[in-house]
């Protein structure tokens, strides 16, 4: 089945083209979800009158994802895991905690967009691509740091707590001594 492509397909081709592709792929993926029109003389003089509008959206598309790569390679996303023993994550940091970690700096990516080799299972700085579009991918720097727990937030704040308390009692002290 001959098909012209009505925007780019991944792994099939750009806006314009004229592929082959097999039957059931046409009909029940490429055809409904308007990716592409039959390969008929009349088509081909529809596709010809309606290029210029779908280029136009095509690169707007294209500039909005150009657009988000800057502001998800602007800055780190840090993402804090509880570890246990040799500093081994339990779990893993997967597309959906970076889809969410990304969210929480306001900028909305789908997960399957996140480009992961394998899980992340250890501590460190990584380097996860984006793809937001079919010509841009962005990199994003993850740094997967050891979650605090609550024991050591309890140490932590035990002596600010008591510096507080110590700086209440001399001023409580001064105050009196001033009366």
């Amino acid at each position: 089945m001959k098909v012209i492509l009505r925007t780019d397909v991944e792994n099939l081709g750009r806006l314009g083209d004229m592929v082959e592709v097999k039957p059931g792929y046409g009909r029940n993926y490429l055809l409904p979800q308007g990716f592409a029109m039959l390969a008929t003389p009349s088509n081909m003089k529809v596709f010809e009158l309606e290029k210029k509008k779908l280029q136009a959206r095509t690169e707007a598309l294209r500039s909005a994802a150009a657009g988000l790569s800057a502001q998800i390679t602007q800055s780190p996303v840090v993402i804090a895991m509880r570890v246990g023993d040799n500093d081994k994550l339990y779990g893993s940091v997967t597309s959906v905690l970076i889809a969410e970690a990304l969210a929480e700096r306001g900028v909305e990516v789908d997960r399957r967009r996140i480009l992961l080799d394998s899980p992340i299972r250890a501590l460190g700085d990584y380097t996860v691509r984006v793809r937001l579009h079919a010509d841009v991918v962005a990199e994003l720097a993850l740094s997967v740091v050891a979650e605090k727990s609550h024991i050591e937030e309890e140490e932590t704040q035990a002596p600010e707590n008591a510096i507080e308390q110590a700086v209440e009692s001399d001023t409580s002290a001064a105050a009196d001594e001033t009366e």
